[in-house]
């Protein structure tokens, strides 16, 4: 039985059975590339964020005011460029336009990684300015009031606490990066989306191998939707945090119940 006489179940069946390896590779390479490009976003969002909080005081060295303003200025342009740019058009130009204009040549991965690494960057350096300032001013003043730098209140003071309230944007950036690997396919990435075009290519099924891919690409983004879940549950800690103490008398008094927080109050 040729193809063209299948059923629609049958066509789908049949390039589960007979492309599955390369509908395998496609998806470890389009997790690959997010769960990596989602490290190095943070990384890179962490960075930004915490330049961009820096507070410039009438008491700071005219030269470090002014270095300070120009490297906020360029990270500005940075951020607001590659969150307004779409990220297809953005890899044209990094992998294409650095061959002709100063002659890199960026291979497939390095260029993959560079491209949404720099992009998810770019939308978690406004996540992380924005979680570092809705973390209470007093622990910024606290910890200045005892000797600490700005780079010492941000790692051991605001971001712990900060790293809470962005954990559902990291998640969320995480699965937009499984999705939006499908642009690399512009640069030749062999991802996913590259294998669907591929095999909808050589058996004009476009329906079905776009069934199959979007069960795929539901799969992965479902399974780390739930594991960041997961991570973010465990992160709250227990339901109940009770005051440790050895002093008997307070438990009798009820001190200790003054002390009960729970996660609901928070």
């Amino acid at each position: 039985m040729s193809i063209a006489d299948m059923s629609f179940i049958q066509r789908m069946i049949y390039i589960v059975q007979n492309y599955s390896g390369s509908l395998i590779k496609g998806a470890g390479v389009t997790m690959a590339i997010a769960i990596i490009c989602t490290a190095l976003g943070c990384l890179i969002g962490f960075g930004v964020g915490i330049v961009q909080t820096i507070e410039l005081k009438k008491t700071t060295n005219p030269i470090s005011k002014f270095l300070i303003k120009v490297v906020k200025g360029f990270l500005y342009v940075y951020v607001e460029f590659f969150r307004g740019t779409p990220m297809m058009l953005q890899a044209a130009f990094i992998f294409y336009g650095f061959s002709q204009l100063f002659g890199i040549n960026l291979g497939m991965w390095k260029a993959a990684i560079l491209i949404v690494s720099i992009n998810t960057g770019a939308y978690m350096a406004e996540t992380v300015r924005g979680g570092i300032l809705s973390v209470d001013i007093g622990q910024t003043e606290g910890a200045k009031a005892i000797g600490m730098n700005h780079f010492q209140t941000m790692t051991s003071i605001i971001l712990p606490q900060a790293l809470r309230l962005i954990m559902p944007q990291i998640g969320n950036n995480l699965i937009i990066n499984i999705k939006d690997t499908c642009v690399l396919s512009i640069i030749g990435t062999v991802e996913l989306f590259f294998t669907f075009k591929s095999i909808s290519g050589a058996l004009y099924t476009y329906f079905e191998a776009a069934t199959v891919t979007l069960i795929i690409y539901f799969i992965l983004t479902f399974a780390c939707s739930r594991i960041m879940r997961y991570i973010e549950k465990k992160m709250d800690g227990p339901v109940n945090f009770d005051l440790a103490t050895t002093d008997t008398l307070a438990y009798t008094s009820g001190l200790n119940q003054a002390f009960v927080t729970t996660r609901e109050r928070l």
